[in-house]
């Protein structure tokens, strides 16, 4: 049950700004599951997830890998973002690919198997297509916002 509330919580904080405990245990109930405040603080803690401002200055938890300072890191580095079946593929600048990895592995993303990083180039192995779209998502929308 905890594992299926901390994926909820994640794919919660990634698809919706929430700022309050309020305000997740209420979207979690929504997904059918039930939480206290007492739980989900720790809950909290255990994702170590963080309050701060997002791109558009809106207050809400986060992980840590979200800051501003690591994106713009994630997108010094990377250069190119895409999948076939579930298997993403990143294409860094030369040298970078092992450092990216390596914070990449440090979020916990979910669906993720494993990664794996040669000089540029990052693969990364998810349990499903859907789970590699997505991540692919995700990844784009930090690199490429305007698109």
């Amino acid at each position: 049950m905890k594992n299926q509330r901390h994926e909820a919580i994640l794919e919660i904080i990634a698809e919706t700004p929430v700022a309050t405990q309020e305000l997740l245990i209420k979207l979690l109930g929504e997904r059918g599951i039930t939480a206290t405040q007492a739980t989900l603080s720790r809950d909290i803690q255990q994702l170590s997830l963080v309050k701060s401002r997002d791109e558009n200055g809106v207050c809400r938890y986060m992980l840590p890998a979200s800051t501003a300072a690591e994106k713009s890191l994630f997108a010094e580095a990377v250069l190119s973002v895409d999948y076939a079946m579930n298997t993403i593929v990143l294409k860094c600048r030369a040298g970078m690919a092992q450092g990216t990895c390596a914070a990449i592995d440090a979020v916990n993303h979910r669906g993720v198997v494993g990664t794996i990083a040669g000089d540029d180039t990052i693969f990364i192995l998810v349990r499903t297509e859907g789970d590699a779209k997505k991540l692919t998502k995700k990844f784009k929308s930090e690199l490429f916002p305007e698109k």
